[in-house]
């Protein structure tokens, strides 16, 4: 079976017709959340001492669960995407209610909050990778029938 690049962009039974280049992204996208947010958090919390704060510790392991979650989204794109599509919807909401505010207050730089903005702005990524057709057509047009 030969593969050219114009099948990468073409709908594919074989991912119920998501187009494979689709899928080879959100892979990209899964490896980066399963290996690099994963390296950040797993190492943190195994090295961490003494005792957690409850909310930066709940924080850390919801990180922790998305970075592992991300590992089956490696083996299964598609089945994954609720985890992509809450990633999103978070660093959006994050982005709107924290960072726009300062930002156009002119008092984001120097905040704390400048060093979340600057990962959550990644948002962009995922966002662009997600097969919203099939976002649209498998959760939200079955919703409204």
């Amino acid at each position: 079976m030969k593969l050219g690049i114009r099948d990468a962009f073409k709908k594919s039974d074989r991912y119920e017709h998501v187009r494979p280049i689709h899928i080879y992204l959100l892979r990209l996208v899964y490896f980066l959340m399963f290996f690099v947010l994963g390296k950040d958090v797993w190492t943190k919390i195994f090295t961490h001492v003494g005792p957690w704060e409850s909310l930066n510790a709940m924080v850390w392991c919801v990180w922790a669960a998305f970075s592992a979650m991300a590992g089956l989204g490696l083996f299964h794109p598609l089945k994954m995407l609720p985890i992509l599509l809450l990633e999103i919807f978070y660093k959006v909401l994050w982005l709107s209610i924290v960072a726009y505010p300062l930002w156009t207050a002119d008092k984001l730089a120097g905040s704390p909050a400048e060093d979340m903005t600057s990962a959550f702005l990644w948002v962009l990524l995922p966002v662009c990778v997600v097969p919203w057709g099939y976002v649209f057509s498998s959760y939200f047009s079955r919703t409204f029938r």
